[in-house]
């Protein structure tokens, strides 16, 4: 088809920034703080790998793969997966508390593997978390510094993560952050551990957190890693990058402890639509019916672009406009005119079904496309029945109605 399609059809009121003072990574969750979710199986191995394949397709740089403290299972699990991902351009790192026992087996797994493993080192930093404890910020500080400089002595490249950092007090903050980036940590995480945190005040703290770094004179990275509680945990992580952050937690469908954590699957559409990755998403819709698949977690049929609702549509309106579109041959058209996300970018195409606010139009198409010829008496049928049933019809109902045979093609 020629195109001739004028070059402005969508006016963008969106102010989003085209560009970041570094590149964003992405460090996948789902293997470790998305089996977390009570709700969630922790998959055979197997599955694991197959996930962590498609992290690799999907361009996320890092996977935390486990808690090794957690027993011989993980251990293992950790290991080969540790192993698989010499393969990859994805890399590991796997989650310890700030004790040298929880870090010491993490130097065995690099010897048996030859593969260098990222030490996410974590303490709780908040005064509601030191107070329920019995902690000192003295004891918190010995601790993680010897954490850190254990993990460093044995070539370990280390992360030092505050639990719940977003209800913390400024001085703890700095406290922590300087004691652990003086002992070689590499990378800092801020985390809202407890969903708490709002848009604007992710903006002041990674801000007060780039003062911290930036004091310390060294270079260091600044994750993020939020959970949902309130239901900003994706807002909240684009708040984040805006404000600084260099690389961002999420996981497959938001899964985690309690009400999850950002999504992955999400974060990486908005980020593209921004312009601010180029990753190809192409293979975003198998990552997230995996994840569902082998840890048993819903995939709600409204979850935005992945659920089976999410591009698929009975309404007699909007499927006029995109079938339109599909006759002018446009698939271009057909997969914005009624969505804010283009189908295709994610693998996915258009559905136009058959319900009660249906018009002609879907019937017509919906037959067309099984290679049955829609004659007015066909097509009028279809609608008669669909009219008089709540939902939308089934395959089978909508070919019954139209008195043809069944085809094997999907909807």
């Amino acid at each position: 088809m020629t195109d001739t399609r004028p070059n402005d059809l969508i006016h963008d009121w969106n102010a989003d920034p085209k560009t970041t003072a570094k590149p964003i990574q992405f460090d996948d969750e789902t293997l470790r703080d998305g089996l977390q979710s009570p709700s969630a199986h922790d998959p055979e191995l197997a599955r694991k790998i197959e996930l962590v394949h498609l992290m690799d397709q999907l361009g996320i740089h890092t996977a935390n793969i486990g808690l090794p403290g957690a027993g011989a299972r993980a251990r293992e699990h950790i290991t080969t997966l540790c192993r698989e991902m010499t393969k990859l351009r994805i890399t590991p790192n796997v989650a310890c508390r700030t004790l040298v026992t929880d870090i010491a087996p993490v130097v065995d797994v690099v010897q048996a593997t030859g593969r260098p493993v990222e030490v996410c080192a974590f303490i709780g930093s908040s005064p509601i978390r030191q107070f329920a404890e019995g902690w000192e910020l003295d004891q918190m500080l010995k601790l993680s510094r010897e954490a850190v400089e254990f993990g460093v002595k044995n070539g370990l490249p280390v992360m030092f993560v505050t639990e719940d950092t977003t209800r913390a007090s400024p001085e703890n903050v700095r406290a922590l952050y300087t004691t652990a980036i003086e002992a070689g940590a590499k990378r800092i995480c801020v985390c809202d551990t407890c969903g708490h945190a709002t848009p604007s005040g992710v903006k002041r703290l990674i801000t007060f957190v780039k003062d911290v770094v930036a004091k310390t004179g060294a270079d260091v990275g600044i994750d993020w890693h939020g959970h949902r509680d309130r239901g900003l945990g994706l807002i909240n992580a684009l708040a984040a990058i805006e404000a600084g952050a260099t690389r961002v937690h999420a996981t497959a469908l938001g899964l985690g402890e309690r009400a999850g954590n950002t999504e992955m699957d999400l974060l990486l559409v908005n980020l593209r639509l921004m312009g601010l990755v180029q990753n190809d998403l192409s293979k975003l819709g198998d990552y997230v019916r995996l994840a569902h698949e082998v840890t048993g977690v819903p995939l709600p049929p409204n979850y935005p672009v992945f659920g089976k609702d999410a591009f698929e549509t009975g309404t007699g309106v909007h499927a006029a406009a995109v079938i339109k579109a599909f006759k002018k041959g446009d698939h271009w058209l057909a997969n914005r005119v009624y969505s804010g996300v283009p189908a295709d970018l994610v693998g996915l195409e258009q559905v136009i079904t058959v319900g009660p606010m249906s018009g002609k139009s879907n019937v017509t198409w919906f037959l067309e496309k099984r290679g049955i010829t829609p004659t007015d008496e066909r097509v009028q049928k279809v609608l008669d029945l669909a009219k008089q049933t709540p939902r939308i019809l089934t395959e089978a109902e909508i070919l019954a109605a139209a008195g043809a045979q069944p085809t094997t093609t999907k909807r």
